[in-house]
């Protein structure tokens, strides 16, 4: 917090610095005559009738009233991570955009609209880096309008939590009764710790370029599978890996230097075996081969025991990102 020479806290933050990242102490309550602060520190994406709107590294969003401040300020960009790889907040929405491809996509100025049919939220967004050329409500029409001619909601996704993401763009969303329904984490690591696992249990493992049905049947969110396979085997180089009898599957997708891990799903008849492990190691090892050095994935915030998981495996966070739906 800020301190001045007296000792004193003082609010060093004003309506004008909308959109820069903040720490502010305000009271949160008075117990027994002395009063109990609360720290809060994000993207401060609104400053208006007396209330300042911050969103938090995990885009959680706090309204904080202007007369419970009692210190505050500007503070600089987290720092760069000290080990593993490193990469900007554009660099890495673009390979992971390119891991997952939709059917047909159509440009609004720096927005992508992306559609798959419905399947996943993610083929079936816009990805906006950048600006979409017209005012925002406009882009908005032109969005939900694109959507409903496909039969579809109309989802935009949001990143929040590193340098150059997307916190102001939420809280607009926001404002128009656009609501957040699924939040995940952006995590990268280094490759090779990954590959060196000691997994066993991936003695019989298959590596496949296309989904084949023992595949799709433990991954479970295919109604279409000539729609999943044409989807899921799109990207720079995608490799599918399946333990016998559907125990455990896993995708991985090699661009360049990034290695992009999705779809790990074990039978839950066989969870705590270690499979999840030795289809990431597998994986891993063959992106290794391809010139990969690095690695993504991305784990919903609800799932503890994938993050448990990833932990482990040495994946830290790098953004947070999260999807608004239209207001119907």
């Amino acid at each position: 917090m800020e301190i001045t020479a007296g000792g004193l806290l003082e609010v060093r933050i004003t309506p004008a610095d909308v959109g820069k990242r903040v720490s502010v102490r305000r009271v949160e309550a008075v117990v027994s005559g002395s009063p109990e602060f609360t720290d809060t520190v994000g993207v401060l994406t609104s400053w208006d009738q007396g209330v300042l709107l911050i969103t938090k590294k995990d885009g959680q969003s706090v309204r904080i009233s202007e007369s419970s401040l009692v210190a505050g300020k500007i503070v600089p960009p987290a720092p760069a991570r000290r080990r593993g790889p490193a990469a900007s907040f554009e660099e890495l929405s673009r390979v992971t955009a390119r891991a997952w491809q939709p059917l047909e996509s159509e440009q609004l100025g720096g927005w992508t609209l992306r559609a798959a049919a419905g399947f996943t939220r993610r083929a079936n967004s816009v990805l906006p880096l950048g600006d979409p050329g017209i005012p925002l409500d406009d882009a908005l029409a032109r969005v939900t309008s694109w959507y409903a001619e496909r039969s579809l909601p109309a989802y935009v996704q949001v990143a929040t939590g590193a340098a150059g993401t997307q916190e102001m763009l939420g809280a607009e969303l926001e404002r128009r009764g656009w609501a957040s329904e699924v939040s995940a984490e952006v995590r990268i690591g280094a490759l090779a710790p990954v590959a060196d696992v000691d997994a066993p249990a991936a003695g019989d493992l298959r590596l496949t370029r296309v989904p084949d049905e023992e595949w799709l049947g433990r991954y479970g969110k295919v109604s279409d599978p000539d729609l999943a396979r044409r989807m899921l085997v799109e990207g720079p180089s995608v490799w599918f890996a399946t333990l016998p009898g559907g125990r455990a599957i896993g995708r991985c997708v090699v661009d360049g230097r990034w290695a992009g891990f999705a779809a790990v799903t074990v039978d839950p008849a066989h969870r705590r075996e270690g499979l999840a492990t030795a289809v990431m190691a597998a994986l891993a090892r063959r992106a290794l081969e391809e010139g990969a050095s690095a690695a993504w994935l991305q784990v919903e915030t609800d799932n503890p025991g994938a993050r448990a998981l990833y932990d482990g495996l040495g994946f830290a966070t790098h953004h947070a990102y999260h999807h608004y739906r239209a207001a119907s």
